[in-house]
């Protein structure tokens, strides 16, 4: 089994991400197997603190196939783990700026530890994703115009 790197790529052309924070999560023994098998999905997934604790929501975990009656729900709610200081630092980021937290990528560390990178970030206009479009077509364009004057 090979562990796999989960990625959320609608995040960084939704949003302006400022800053991010690696957190485990806790999981049932089904999930970690329906993970490793590469079967998440982070999209639209977002994380929340509620009581002092962080949860992530709309993560999607496909049920195990050999799971059998102790599968888990798909889309259950996800507890996050971090140090209480840093909850709070988030928690007041959040309520004060406006900012939200989002997945980015899960993955695991040393080969065991499932972990989020969770990153602090800016919902982005219509206009400021045209810009960052029009960015990466002018960046290709000059890509290939250099690659083609290296050749003659």
């Amino acid at each position: 089994m090979s562990a796999k790197t989960i990625v959320n790529r609608k995040a960084r052309h939704e949003y302006h991400i400022d800053e991010t924070y690696e957190a485990g999560i806790a999981l049932f023994g089904t999930e970690i197997k329906s993970i490793r098998a590469g079967k998440a999905n982070l999209q639209d997934s977002y994380a929340r603190i509620e009581n002092g604790e962080l949860v992530l929501y709309n993560m999607h975990i496909s049920p195990y196939e050999q799971g059998n009656r102790f599968n888990h729900e798909p889309k259950r709610p996800r507890k996050l783990l971090m140090h209480r200081r840093e909850i709070m630092r988030l928690y007041g980021q959040t309520r004060e700026k406006g900012l939200s937290l989002i997945p980015l990528k899960m993955y695991f560390k040393n080969g065991k530890w499932a972990k989020i990178e969770l990153a602090l970030a800016r919902g982005k206009k219509k206009y400021d994703k045209r810009e960052d479009i029009a960015a990466r077509d002018a960046k290709r364009e000059m890509d290939r115009a250099m690659k083609d004057r290296q050749r003659q």
